[in-house]
Formats: structure tokens, C-alpha cells, sequence
């Protein structure tokens, strides 16, 4: 980009890391060099990724270039919402209430519990045998 102006934000999700470079434009999502669509194939995590966009009526007049590395599918559209917010707010304040208010400026604190000793998983324990 030349002289366009855009703002670099990032969001966090899981283990998920997502960086996301907004610009105004025709509303082109590109994610680690190519469309969402074809990134994210499920409608969900679509939805998801176009959530703050549907929320402040701005579909289709941002350009946004994503970088998102770690995690899983799930993780990583969260991620991307998450940065995709956060950019619109440093875009337009006024923006701030409304995606507040759905809850998508706010970071998802949930992170795969560790293993313990003793135990299969987190929290599944061996089965007891009496005899």
C-alpha cells in the first residue's frame, strides 16, 4: 500500500494469534494470503469472523489482511474477530459501545487446562478397579 492509511490490531483466542492490517476498501477478508471463504470453509466460522462487521453496519467498506498462526480452526476464527473489533474501534470510537455490548471486544480467557499426573487427561482419572 502506498499512502492508504490502515490500522494493525491483534487478537487472541485459545492458542490462536491473530494480526490484522484494516483499511478502508470493497470489504475484501484476506487470511494468511488467501480469501476466508476458502480458508474457512465452515459458515460458522464465517459468521464469526463477520460478526463485528454485521454488528456496526460496516460490510463490504473495510479491507482487511489477516495473519493468523497457532491453534485450531475454532480458535482462530475467534481470534481474527477478536483483532477484526478491535481495529473497527481504532478506526471509530463511536463503534465501541455497540460491539461492547455484544461482547466481541472482550478476550475469550478460556485456555486448555494442563495435564496432571496421575490422571489420563486434565481431569480423567484411570478407571478404579475393585479387584
Amino acid at each position: 500500500m502506498s499512502t492508504a492509511t490502515y490500522n494493525r490490531t491483534t487478537g487472541r483466542r485459545k492458542c490462536a494469534i491473530a494480526q490484522a492490517k484494516l483499511s478502508s476498501g470493497s470489504g475484501e477478508i484476506t487470511v494468511n494470503g488467501k480469501p476466508y471463504q476458502q480458508a474457512f470453509p465452515l459458515t460458522d466460522h464465517r459468521r464469526t469472523i463477520e460478526q463485528p462487521f454485521i454488528v456496526t453496519d460496516t460490510l463490504g467498506k473495510y479491507n482487511v489482511e489477516i495473519k493468523v498462526t497457532g491453534g485450531g480452526i475454532t480458535g482462530q476464527a475467534g481470534a481474527i474477530r477478536l483483532a477484526i473489533a478491535r481495529g473497527l474501534v481504532s478506526v471509530n470510537e463511536n463503534f465501541k459501545g455497540v460491539l461492547r455490548q455484544h461482547g466481541l471486544l472482550t478476550r475469550d480467557p478460556r485456555i486448555k487446562e494442563r495435564k496432571k499426573y496421575g490422571l489420563k487427561r486434565a481431569r480423567k482419572a484411570p478407571q478404579y478397579t475393585k479387584r
